[in-house]
């Protein structure tokens, strides 16, 4: 195994391993990449590493060969939880991607934006009334809760229970603490029940309502979906919006405060808002942690690989390849060739929630822009999340509004 790229070094005591600190990794990926591109790591059970854009996006676009089943997240929930479409593959996996699919149309997301905008205003405007909070603890969990709530039609009970069930959830699941996980998830569990029951009691437009879609969608053989996967599905769409949207809220928050000429140019020009936010998936993708299984013994950049053992898909690392993207830790607006980024990964598993995600930080970066002047980050206070995510997760913010 190519484990040591000189004396000294070893992956597993690797700040790519055991850091949290974003700019550490991000140079450790950069060595990695020139030097190990596929690299074994002891840690979580066994997993490899890929850094290379080339690898990673090969095998996401291949779901035959490199499967989510096995091991969908590194490192795993030790519970062994398989909810569906993210750890279904093939013909199991179709069904339940055709239905959420279906209720993130572009002309849905167009009539749910007036409404996500209000949510935003009420979670924002009390820290910008205090002058100061957290952007991502105080704001950005509360407003992607809200934002699901509104996706899936939860009643205000649930939509409630949701948006303050968000934090104590993630933060447990981000120490390691799995008996506050579990605690959070079967309050999921509780919503997700809750709205299946009451859509088969009345269905409503599937193009519109995500259980009802769910409901009425039938497998390979023309079967309805198991009850049992629909409440897992449901619950695990709940949870996944809640984790990346306010690490990427945090960062372009972060950025532009270190970026005023940026920020001004955003705020001056909305028109370059939608660019902004691409460039900002692909410079701070979330997520280090996605990991594919090979079906078979497979050779990736020169490495043997066994099957069965995981595979991260580095999206992060990906991102910021030099062989695809020029100056790829540099903030490029309109870059020429900014499809071709990672952030929403590819292929069959690529993010089923993205248009909804692009929807989440267009609302937010246009209203922080429009209501405020400027604002700071306490660079010395930040938070960055564990393993298998990347980024801010605690960012101390100070606002300057036009009130001020």
């Amino acid at each position: 195994m190519a484990e040591v790229i000189h004396p000294g070094w070893n992956i597993d005591n690797s700040a790519a391993v055991v850091s949290d600190d974003p700019e550490k990794i991000y140079k450790e990926w950069d060595y990695m990449r020139s030097q190990c591109p596929v690299a074994h790591v002891n840690r979580h059970d066994g997993y490899w590493i890929l850094t290379k854009h080339e690898d990673i996006k090969n095998c996401a676009l291949d779901s035959d060969t490199f499967i989510s089943s096995v091991c969908a997240i590194v490192p795993s929930d030790p519970r062994g939880i398989r909810r569906p479409p993210l750890k279904f593959d093939g013909k199991d996996h179709t069904p339940y991607r055709t239905a959420l699919d279906r209720t993130l149309k572009a002309s849905r997301l167009k009539r749910l934006e007036p409404v996500l905008q209000k949510h935003c205003d009420d979670e924002l405007q009390p820290l910008l009334d205090r002058g100061e909070g957290d952007i991502c603890q105080e704001f950005a969990s509360n407003f992607c809760g809200w934002v699901e709530s509104v996706w899936l039609n939860l009643d205000p009970k649930n939509g409630k229970m949701l948006a303050d069930s968000v934090n104590p959830f993630v933060q447990s699941w981000r120490t390691g603490d799995w008996d506050g996980v579990k605690r959070g998830s079967e309050a999921f569990y509780v919503i997700a029940r809750d709205v299946i029951a009451d859509r088969q009691k009345a269905l409503r437009d599937p193009e519109e309502d995500p259980a009802s879609s769910l409901i009425l969608e039938r497998d390979s053989e023309g079967k309805p979906l198991d009850e049992f996967h629909l409440v897992g599905c449901i619950r695990q769409s709940l949870i996944v919006s809640m984790v990346a949207p306010p690490i990427l809220i945090s960062a372009m928050t972060n950025h532009l405060s270190k970026d005023k000429e940026l920020q001004n140019q955003l705020r001056n020009n909305p028109e370059l808002q939608n660019a902004a936010i691409e460039e900002f998936v692909r410079l701070y993708t979330p997520y280090r942690g996605f990991a594919r299984t090979a079906t078979h013994d497979v050779e990736i950049s020169g490495q043997a690989i066994p099957q069965d053992e995981p595979m991260t898909m580095t999206y992060a690392a990906g991102n910021r390849d030099p062989s695809v993207f020029s100056e790829p830790d540099k903030f490029i607006l309109n870059r020429p060739n900014i499809t071709a980024h990672l952030g929403f990964g590819k292929g069959r598993h690529r993010c089923a929630g993205m248009p909804l995600a692009r929807m989440i930080l267009k609302v937010f970066l246009r209203t922080i822009l429009e209501k405020t002047t400027d604002w700071d980050v306490n660079s010395n206070a930040l938070h960055y999340a564990r393993l298998p995510e990347i980024g801010i997760i605690g960012c101390p913010t100070k606002f300057h509004t036009k009130m001020a």
